[in-house]
C-alpha cells in the first residue's frame, strides 16, 4: 500500500532500530568507561573478600545514558574483552578463570543489568518529566538488587559452596555503596540527557523529508 498520504501529512517515522558510526562510537566509549573503572583501587567486603568497585556504577551509567541495546552492547564488549585476557576486571584480574570464582555472578550479571536498567531508562525518558530523578534511581536500585546482587549470590552459592543465608550476608555489605553509586549515576545520566537531548530517545526525521516513498 502506498504511503503517500503519510508522506503529505508528515507523521513522524518510527524511530530508527539501526546504529550507525556515533552508536558504535557510543559503544566503544562506554565499554572502556566500565573498564576504566576496574582501575580504582577496590575494597574487598564480604566474608569472602568480594571487591567494591566503581564498576557498578559504571554499568548503571550506562544504562542510564544509552538505553537496553547499546548498553548491554557496551558491557558485554567490556566483559567479553575481559574474560578473553585483557586485565579489565577489577583488580587487574582477566580471563575465563574468573566465572570460577566467587564474584562470577556479578560479571555475568553487569551486561544483563545495563540492558534492565536502560530499558526502564528509556520509558521513564519518553514518558515523564516530573520525578524523573527518583524514578531513575528506583530504577537503578531495582536493578541492583534484583540482577546484580540476586546472580552475584547465586555465584557465590555455586562457586563458593555457600547456603542461601551465608551468601546473602556475605552481599550484604554492597548495599550502602550501591546506593551511593547509583546517586551518582543518576546525577550524571541527568545532566547528560539535559546536555545531549537526543542521547537516548533521538528525533526523528518525518516521512515527508526522506528521500523517497515506499510503495
Amino acid at each position: 500500500m502506498s504511503q503517500t498520504d503519510t508522506a503529505v501529512t508528515g507523521t513522524a517515522s518510527p524511530e530508527r532500530r539501526r546504529w550507525n558510526a556515533t552508536d558504535l562510537g557510543l559503544i566503544a566509549v562506554f565499554a572502556a568507561m566500565v573498564a576504566a573503572s576496574a582501575l580504582v583501587a577496590a575494597i574487598p567486603v564480604g566474608a569472602l573478600g568480594v571487591p567494591i568497585t566503581l564498576q557498578t556504577l559504571a554499568v548503571m551509567l550506562t544504562g542510564l545514558a544509552l538505553g537496553p541495546g547499546r548498553a548491554f552492547a557496551a558491557v558485554a564488549l567490556y566483559t567479553v574483552l575481559g574474560l578473553a585476557g585483557l586485565p579489565i576486571f577489577s583488580s587487574g584480574r582477566s580471563g575465563l578463570g574468573i566465572l570460577a570464582g566467587p564474584s562470577a555472578g556479578y560479571i555475568i550479571a553487569f551486561p544483563l543489568a545495563a540492558a534492565a536498567v536502560g530499558w526502564l531508562s528509556a520509558v521513564i525518558i519518553r514518558r515523564t518529566l516530573k520525578y524523573r530523578g527518583v524514578l531513575l534511581f528506583a530504577a537503578a536500585t531495582v536493578t541492583s538488587i534484583v540482577v546484580v546482587h540476586a546472580l552475584g549470590v547465586v555465584g557465590m552459592m555455586i562457586n563458593a559452596k555457600l547456603d542461601f543465608s551465608k551468601a546473602f550476608l556475605a552481599d550484604l555489605p554492597f548495599y550502602p555503596g550501591d546506593i551511593i553509586k547509583n546517586v551518582l549515576a543518576v546525577t550524571v545520566a541527568l545532566a547528560l540527557h539535559k546536555a545531549f537531548p537526543d542521547l537516548l530517545v533521538r528525533r526523528v526525521r518525518p516521512v515527508g523529508q526522506q528521500s523517497s516513498i515506499q510503495q
